[in-house]
């Protein structure tokens, strides 16, 4: 019977979300619909003509080539910052000291607008994949360490201290017991670090590329064609939002099983 009722209970639960989410989307659409409205079509195209739009810049035959230009530069950037970020987190949470030096360095230079830094990793790295690469870095691994670092500081001392109990190796202590004590938190830092990444990526596309869908976005700007801007925003929004979904729906699976 208990069983039954948990299962009927996380069902409710998952028809509740969904129906939460349906009811943003339509809100959120209308929202939009009243302001294209109300401000005009050459500042704020309706949802109907952006999804068009959208759907005409998809099935062009340049698109799929700026697709793979942006999907390569953007992949790379995130495992760079996924396996730097999560291995520096797990090294300045467990050493203490080390993490208290390091976490202000960190913030300011994160504080530091990137634009900025843009006619150094030019000066670099060049005109090309890597000046793309750097940006998303430099913006993706920050969070995604101090994510890391800060679910190594709160993970209950009674761990180190059974690890030591059974005189586990620190190799064996960091597979067996560190990592996964902290992979909820991480899963957390890895979605805003994805998020974050995707921005820098296109940033550096914008300023640093000539091709991808930075590049779209900055001639599309300079052209003032608002509807392919709102195209392709949305189009990152929608690929954004699904991602950041997952995430969400892996963390809450490791919650829940621990």
């Amino acid at each position: 019977m208990s069983t039954v009722v948990i299962t009927h209970g996380t069902r409710t639960r998952h028809a509740q979300r969904w129906t939460d989410a349906l009811v943003l989307i339509v809100v959120l659409v209308a929202l939009w619909q009243i302001l294209s409205e109300a401000l005009g079509p050459d500042v704020l195209t309706t949802p109907a003509h952006t999804v068009q739009r959208a759907m005409h810049i998809v099935s062009d035959a340049d698109f799929p080539a700026s697709l793979y230009v942006t999907s390569l530069a953007f992949a790379s950037a995130f495992a760079i910052s996924a396996v730097a970020g999560v291995c520096l987190g797990l090294l300045l949470g467990a050493r203490r000291m080390a993490g208290d030096v390091m976490e202000p360095l960190m913030m300011g230079f994160y504080s530091i607008p990137k634009v900025t830094l843009y006619p150094v990793v030019l000066l670099a790295c060049g005109l090309g994949l890597w000046a793309k690469i750097v940006f998303g870095v430099m913006h993706g691994i920050v969070p995604i360490t101090l994510f890391t670092m800060n679910a190594v500081r709160n993970m209950p001392p009674i761990y180190a201290r059974a690890a030591k109990t059974y005189r586990m190796s620190p190799g064996d202590f960091a597979r067996h017991v560190l990592f996964p004590a902290c992979v909820p938190e991480v899963v957390s830092g890895l979605r805003i670090g994805f998020s974050l990444t995707l921005l820098g990526t296109l940033i550096g596309e914008m300023f640093a590329s000539q091709s991808g869908i930075g590049r779209m976005l900055m001639i599309a700007m300079n052209r003032n064609e608002t509807s392919t801007i709102m195209a392709l925003a949305l189009m990152l929004f929608v690929f954004a939002t699904l991602v950041n979904m997952l995430f969400l729906a892996w963390q809450r699976h490791l919650t829940h099983s621990d």
